[in-house]
Order: structure tokens, then sequence, then C-alpha cells
């Protein structure tokens, strides 16, 4: 969508043009279900906070001031509501000693290896992904991060490298696994 496109979607939108507003979604919807379950492990969830995301883009069009990616704009809006239910569910950071034998199952017949790479993070424990989702895919600072979800910087900065040493580990043994 061109950003002329977008401009003159928007402004019907403000305006509450339920065609408009269509348009609106079916460009991005897709994609912003993605970002909810890249944080959301399940379909319902990430249904929900996808739907919740939408209410609050079209609350707030009005604001989007052309200062940023309208794409960029709306996943922001979809991270906080994941967020947002994450803490609802009271779901993070229960322990830094997370009992990650969830992240421990094995993996197999991934061909396509995005869809490898999707499964292993979505098979880390919560507070792990959501660190590493917001650092190392949404761009965010061991600071903002730790602002988002209430916990200090350091501990953002041990969820994100065990994140990294389990995904390395599921990597490792993959390519180990493949070889053989």
């Amino acid at each position: 969508m061109s950003p002329e496109e977008q401009e003159k979607i928007i402004k019907q939108c403000v305006a509450e043009n339920p065609l408009a507003q269509r348009q609106l979604y079916e460009a991005y919807a897709g994609r912003l279900y993605a970002v909810c379950l890249r944080y959301l492990n399940h379909r319902e969830d990430a249904q929900e906070a996808l739907s919740n995301t939408w209410i609050k883009v079209f609350d707030n069009i009005s604001r989007f001031r052309f200062e940023s990616a309208l794409n960029t704009w709306m996943t922001k809006i979809a991270v906080r509501e994941c967020l947002m239910m994450l803490r609802k569910k009271n779901v993070f950071f229960q322990s830094l000693n997370e009992d990650i034998t969830q992240a421990n199952y094995v993996l197999e017949n991934h061909n396509d290896e995005v869809e490898y790479l999707q499964h292993i993070i979505e098979s880390l424990p919560v507070g792990f992904r959501t660190v590493f989702n917001l650092y190392a895919i949404e761009g965010y600072g061991h600071k903002e991060i730790a602002e988002m979800l209430g916990i200090s910087e350091s501990t953002s900065k041990s969820q994100l490298s065990r994140a990294r040493s389990i995904l390395r580990k599921k990597v490792e043994q993959n390519v180990f696994n493949y070889e053989r």
C-alpha cells in the first residue's frame, strides 16, 4: 500500500468509513496476527489480542501522525496488547530459574528453516520468549524492555542471554542431527 493510499484510507477510517476500515484490516490483519502469535502461543489468546489491537487502532487512528510507518505504529499497539495479556495471566518471570524443560521438546522433520526457528522460539518459556522477541525482533533496548515489563535491565539482559543459549543449543542440535 503506497503512502498516498495509506493516507487516504486513514482519513476515511477517521471518518469511520466501514469500507476503509475493512480495507485496512485486510491489508494488515495477517501481519498483526503473526506478531500476536510470536508472543502468545495459543491461537485463542492471539486472536483476542488481535481483536483488542484493532479496537485500539480504530479508536486511535485519528492520533496517527505519519511520524512512523503505519505498520510500525500498529505493531507497537499489538505488542502492547500481547504484553497486557501476559501480565493479566501473571506468567512473566515467575522465577529466573524457570523450568526450561518446556523448551526441550524435540522438533523433528522441519524442512523449512524459518518454520523450525519459529517453533524453537515459540518453545521458549514465556519470559525468555518475550524478551527475545522485544529485543531481537522488535528492536527495543534493555532499558525500554525493563520499563515495559516492570523488570530490571539486568533481568532483561539475563533473560535474553538464556534465550539465546537455548536457541543456540537447539539450532546446533538440529544441525548435528541433520549432518548424521
